[in-house]
């Protein structure tokens, strides 16, 4: 059967069981699927199409059931021509996005050939369509860009924007942490209360409302790529939030203090050895329970 044949069985609530599964894998389901239900908010609750057609009908002496007979698979070819074509002007003009879970980290090449390595509980979003005239990202989480030179490219978070013109560079958005690195080339940030200008080795952050800027390392990019975390002077509670993405569990923190400073680095692939590097030079220890690790002091 072909697609034509399933969406119009489907428009009749007439698929078979094979049929559903044949219509689900089609391409366009989601689309189809989506824009069918948003329709539904355009049509008037109280306005009876088909008892209006057959009033109108009568009055003009033409038999009822002729009239069906040929204007049903008019109204069927006008569903399918409208939901194709809304298909295609909902599919065209959508965002587009990217997101990871705990522990995972992604990577996506976006329309001009820049790239974005994505790391755990992140999330993208962008506009294919208007790439070309918009080179605009939404950013919640922490992501490392590598950029074409060309059109200007901004990075948007809910702390402030990133703008720049071919370059590369990380930046981190958390709750009430931001985080902006710049590797290659300049970038621009405009926050809430003010503008930086960053070049290579430059690092910038806001960590509940104070900003703090440094030289970096001379390093190409960021250390979460080969899965490890680096800090320098940030607060427990920050390096435990980035932990608990990496590995998926729950800090109890009731006996500590988060606000100590730390200094350090853990890997992304093997838990004990990731919470010695913590807990040691903070002179803590751990005890795990399921998904639950408790903190306390020695």
């Amino acid at each position: 059967m072909n697609k034509e044949e399933l969406i119009l069985k489907w428009l009749d609530n007439d698929l078979s069981p094979k049929e559903l599964e044949a219509f689900e894998a089609l391409e366009d389901y989601e689309s189809l699927t989506k824009l069918a239900e948003y329709s539904k908010g355009f049509k008037a609750p109280e306005f009876d199409t088909e008892a209006a057609l057959e009033s109108t009908l009568r009055g003009i002496d033409v038999k009822k059931h002729t009239t069906k007979k040929w204007l049903q698979p008019i109204l069927k070819v006008a569903a399918i021509l409208a939901i194709c074509l809304g298909s295609y002007y909902f599919t065209t003009t959508l965002d587009s996005s990217l997101t990871t879970d705990f522990a995972e980290k992604s990577s996506i090449e976006l329309p001009d050939h820049s790239s974005v390595h994505l790391n755990a509980i992140s999330k993208i979003t962008f506009n294919k369509k208007n790439w070309n005239t918009n080179r605009t990202i939404t950013l919640n989480g922490e992501a490392f860009f590598k950029v074409e030179k060309g059109s200007t490219f901004h990075v948007k978070t809910a702390a402030g924007t990133v703008t720049v013109l071919g370059t590369k560079f990380n930046v981190k958005q958390r709750k009430d942490y931001f985080e902006v690195v710049c590797y290659e080339g300049s970038v621009q940030i405009n926050y809430n209360t003010g503008k930086a200008i960053l070049k290579a080795g430059d690092f910038f952050s806001i960590l509940n409302g104070t900003i703090t800027t440094a030289i970096t390392p001379n390093v190409r990019q960021p250390e979460w790529l080969n899965h490890i975390s680096a800090f320098s002077s940030v607060p427990l509670s920050e390096v435990l939030a980035e932990f608990e993405r990496q590995y998926h569990v729950k800090f109890d923190t009731s006996k500590v203090k988060t606000n100590t400073l730390y200094t350090g680095k853990f890997t992304h692939k093997n838990i004990d050895i990731a919470l010695k590097s913590i807990t040691e030079p903070l002179q803590l220890s751990y005890t795990k329970t399921n998904k639950t690790i408790i903190l306390s002091r020695e």
